[in-house]
Order: structure tokens, then C-alpha cells, then sequence
């Protein structure tokens, strides 16, 4: 699983610019939790060009066991409701997919509804952690399209499934140099949290959008 991960950009890419990426696995932990063992492994990535590194991407991954038979997620903590922003996401397997396809991820928990089900035991396609993180940039980008992300940090909190819509919302500071970005579930809990750091921040409007995937 993807728990979550930090980007921060320290230049510009460019149209001609030759790139490297340079990975490398910093750190692996293996801890005992209520769903059995679980191994988590950090991973960096930094992106390279002429000029100097370009931009630096850590990952958290999780790899666990899998689910007893019958055994059931915790219930997530509530989300905040005091979003500034918000649009509503109706995840299907065609998104899924094609998320999948894009980012060269074979994972069948994201495409295979009776693997997941009748195998992870889940009640339907994953939802692709950094699929939510995606989603909650691109409302940013929507709201405050003046704005330069400088750095981005996002948790995965509970698993969304494409059985029911969900909310991403968001919340800036009032200096406008930050914004909290958080994924809530259909039931009201919170899937998953984020904070950008700006430069150059614009406010924009505040109205809500339904987005049908």
C-alpha cells in the first residue's frame, strides 16, 4: 500500500532538458500490527537535470498481510468539515484502470473486482492512494490557478473503494501561503490528508464542483 509521500521542487523542468531520477531505499522497518505484520519501507527519488536536482520525492510503503477472512477495517476518524472548497468524486473500474495503466501499476486490487473481493477481502476496487492525492493538487490547481506549489505532503488515513463517491476538500491559511487538502469518505470519515506550500498564492472562488469519473 501507499501510505503516503512528500514532493518538494527546487527548479523548473524544461521543454529539451535531459533528466535523470536517481531512487534509493533509505529506510525498512518491520512492525507487528492488529492486522498482522507489517513492513514499511521509505523510498527517495530525486529528479536531476543539468542545473541541479530538480525535484525530490519520498514514498511510504506498506506491504502487509493479507486480511483474516472476516476481519474489518477500523473506522477512520471523522474528516473536517469546514472546507473553503470542495468536489465530489464517483470513482468506477474505467478511472481505475486507466490510473493504473498510466502509472505502470499491475496491482489487480485496483482492476480485478473478483480478486479483491473474493481473495483481499475487500468490498470493492481500491481506490489508488495517489490517485486521491492527484485529485486533491488538481482542486488546488482549479481554485487557485495563480499559485506555485512549492512542496506537497499527503497521509493515506482509511481505504475509499469505488462502491461510493467521496469529497475532496480544502481549506488555505489566511496568509494564503499553505493549504490544508483532505479526501472524506461517504460516511463522513477521513481518508486522507494533505498540506501544500505555496509561492505566489491567488486567491480564487470558493464554489463548489461535482466531478463524475
Amino acid at each position: 500500500m501507499w501510505a503516503g509521500g512528500r514532493l518538494q521542487w527546487h527548479d523548473a523542468l524544461r521543454v529539451g532538458d535531459a533528466v535523470e531520477r536517481t531512487s534509493r531505499v533509505e529506510s525498512i522497518a518491520r512492525k507487528g500490527g492488529r492486522s498482522g505484520e507489517l513492513v514499511f519501507v521509505l523510498v527517495r527519488h530525486a529528479v536531476a537535470t543539468s542545473r541541479g536536482v530538480a525535484l525530490t520525492e519520498e514514498h511510504d510503503i506498506v506491504y502487509r498481510d493479507l486480511p483474516a477472512p472476516g476481519s474489518r477495517s477500523a473506522t477512520p476518524p471523522r474528516a473536517p468539515t469546514d472546507e473553503a472548497w470542495s468536489e465530489l468524486v464517483v470513482p468506477d473500474d474505467v478511472l481505475l484502470f486507466r490510473y493504473s495503466a498510466l502509472t505502470f501499476n499491475g496491482h489487480r486490487i485496483h482492476y480485478d473486482r473478483r480478486y479483491v473481493t473474493e481473495v483481499e477481502g475487500y468490498p470493492g476496487l481500491i481506490v489508488h492512494g495517489p490517485l486521491i492525492a492527484t485529485l486533491l493538487v488538481e482542486l488546488l490547481r482549479a481554485r487557485l490557478p495563480a499559485a506555485r506549489m512549492t512542496a506537497f505532503s499527503f497521509r493515506a488515513v482509511s481505504p475509499l473503494f469505488d462502491v461510493a463517491p467521496f469529497t475532496v476538500c480544502g481549506r488555505p491559511s489566511d496568509d494564503g501561503t499553505t493549504v490544508e487538502l483532505w479526501a472524506r469518505d461517504a460516511d463522513g470519515g477521513l481518508a486522507m490528508q494533505a498540506t501544500a506550500s505555496l509561492a505566489g498564492a491567488a486567491r480564487g472562488p470558493h464554489e463548489d464542483r461535482t466531478r463524475t469519473a
